[in-house]
């Protein structure tokens, strides 16, 4: 809206309050405010030259203005806030939550269920709160339980069904749980004052329900009742316990509300809290974004409506930092100087304080993560400049082959997307085609396994492959890459593993890339990472008993005097060199008289009789 369009409007706009509204050229909403006097607020968005970018954002789209007329400012506070919550401008301030908080339901149905939920359902029940933490309804929740007997099936107890007798008591009656109303046990109306006990635990008045239990104790006490007494006793213990941790300053205050703002130059952080008899019994803070350069007066005040209103307040007092507008006018503001007051609102502020700062701690984990994903784009940049790569290897796997001190032979893939593993995608090849340890054939099989599967799903191929173990192992994975079909669909290197240099197919000379390079350290960590998961692999293999040596198919020979041998002489064949003595020296006389036996058995058969 232009200053133009504007004066041709602004001589029909009344110098009295309430509220104006901003609408584009399409009729969309875009901003409700309210003012003591409607013509000098809006005109100062026309004669002020200190706005923000939004502000005169807002500005430029708006292509008209309307009013309403109310008899007091506290009228246009009212209906402000009523229209901002139906319409939600784009430029107004929103209260928002990524959160469904839960509620308990009281369900409406004959002696009603009493339960946690996050869906709120107009069937009529009744619903307390939201909380805003499932720990706190589940802590009050077994309070309840401990206190009131309430049923928590799933039956219909319409009187009818009762008065047919379909139903028998279960096992949380004879536990003292529940009071039978299944059998016609426990009258609706008994029940029902159970329940007004639970309203009054979930909204944080234990002091009611003590006061009725505490009657009830000493009844059963005069009647010499006293099994029954002690059990109510139980119960008053109980809830005293919760309410002496829940107190946190005079329960003599009564019930009241708490708010308090931290303002921003683009964000402000609110906290509000409800109090019980001194127990804070709701604590919510939020994030907002400021929009048209709001006060802290009117970020609070929009706050403080959306919260009672939400929280179902009945409290008559509110405390807060600095004067507001409030939608009740019984509603008494105060502003502590120094108390129990003071203590609660600078508790609020706190906890602003501390969401403000977490806030902050995630956005730099948030920025760190940027960072980092920028580093490993410039890595895959430096790899794909490095190996002349046709396309940026975001999709990179690795093969190597495994196997225990010469036998058992298996393969092991690792993939890394975006510079990152990807574990999910990692997989393991058991040998299938191969007899004995041949390399080069497992190295193949393993290849064509992978690939052919791949073209079977139609799943996408990496950049580039890379072979852990040089130019022989290179040529054995191209030879199944050739049956498929797919050379020249991607990259395929071979790593030399002591030079750590690169071998292109038909190359007679290796690429090295700059030891200290980027790049290199990236080859590098798959390579030492196809490793790990190989040698992983192995391991839990043997764990399992799936491969066994051949040293544990000598009788008396276990897997652990097995490992101690592969340990220190690293593999069978130099084992099989060993005189008696020698495995006499590593595993004792008995154990290495049966080794020795075992690889020489000939030898011994040829000594002549003594």
């Amino acid at each position: 809206m232009t200053k133009v369009q504007y004066q041709e409007q602004a001589a029909s706009i009344p110098h009295l309050p309430g509220c104006y509204k901003y609408f584009d050229e399409g009729g969309v909403l875009l901003y409700v405010g309210k003012a003591k006097d409607l013509r000098k607020r809006v005109a100062s968005y026309f004669t002020k030259g200190d706005h923000n970018y939004k502000t005169k954002r807002m500005i430029a789209l708006a292509q008209r203005v309307e009013f309403t007329v109310t008899d007091s400012e506290h009228d246009a506070f009212l209906l402000e806030n009523s229209l901002i919550k139906h319409y939600q401008p784009r430029f107004n301030i929103e209260l928002k939550d990524d959160k469904t908080y839960p509620y308990v339901v009281l369900k409406k149905e004959h002696f009603p269920r009493v339960f946690l939920t996050r869906r709120v359902i107009r069937d009529g029940s009744e619903y307390i709160g939201p909380f805003t933490g499932v720990w706190r309804v589940k802590e009050l929740l077994e309070l309840v339980r401990q206190s009131i007997p309430l049923r928590n099936c799933n039956l219909n107890l319409a009187p009818a069904q009762i008065a047919r007798g379909r139903y028998k008591v279960c096992l949380e009656y004879h536990l003292g749980n529940c009071l039978g109303p299944c059998e016609g046990l426990q009258s609706e109306q008994d029940y029902n004052e159970g329940l007004q006990h639970v309203r009054h635990i979930l909204k944080g008045n234990t002091g009611e329900v003590l006061k009725a239990l505490k009657g009830q104790m000493l009844a059963h006490a005069a009647a010499l009742e006293f099994e029954k007494a002690e059990l109510l006793k139980q119960k008053i213990d109980a809830l005293s316990d919760f309410q002496s941790k829940s107190t946190v300053v005079n329960p003599r205050l009564g019930n009241l509300d708490v708010a308090s703002i931290l303002l921003e130059e683009q964000h402000a952080f609110l906290n509000y809290m409800m109090v019980s008899n001194g127990a804070i019994i709701y604590a919510h803070t939020v994030e907002v974004e400021r929009k048209l350069d709001e006060t802290e007066a009117e970020i609070l005040a929009l706050a403080v409506a959306r919260f009672r209103e939400r929280y179902q307040s009945i409290a008559t007092e509110l405390i807060v930092p600095f004067e507001i507008d409030v939608t009740e006018e019984a509603l008494k503001r105060t502003i502590p100087k120094a108390g129990d007051k003071k203590k609660l609102l600078d508790m609020s502020l706190r906890n602003a304080e501390v969401f403000r700062e977490d806030m902050r701690h995630r956005n730099r984990l948030l920025i760190s993560d940027e960072v980092r994903e920028a580093a490993r784009r410039n890595v895959l940049m430096e790899l794909q400049e490095s190996l002349s790569l046709p396309s940026l290897p975001v999709h990179i796997e690795c093969f190597d082959n495994s196997n225990f001190q010469g036998s058992f032979p298996v393969s092991a893939m690792v993939c890394f997307r975006d510079g990152k593993p990807a574990k999910e995608d990692y997989r393991h090849f058991h040998v299938k085609t191969v007899e004995g340890i041949n390399d080069f054939a497992t190295m193949s099989e393993a290849v064509y396994r992978r690939y052919s599967r791949l073209l079977h799903e139609e799943k996408p191929l990496p950049q580039l492959v890379i072979i852990d173990g040089g130019k022989g192992q290179l040529s054995a994975a191209l030879e199944s890459i050739d049956r498929l079909g797919i050379r020249g669909a991607m990259t395929i290197v071979g790593l030399a593993k002591k030079e750590e240099s690169l071998f292109f197919p038909g190359d007679s000379e290796p690429l090295n890339l700059p030891f200290d390079s980027e790049a290199h350290k990236l080859v590098r960590r798959i390579r030492d990472e196809v490793h790990r998961f190989g040698i992983t692999f192995h391991r839990k293999l043997r764990s399992k008993g799936t491969i066994k040596n051949e040293l544990e198919e000598i009788p008396g020979i276990g897997s652990k005097t097995a490992t101690e041998l592969l340990q220190r002489f690293r593999s069978v064949g130099n084992i099989k060199k060993l005189t008696e003595r020698e495995l006499t020296g590593a595993i004792g006389a008995s154990k290495a008289r049966m080794v020795f036996s075992y690889f020489h058995l000939d030898a011994r058969q040829d000594e002549p009789d003594a």
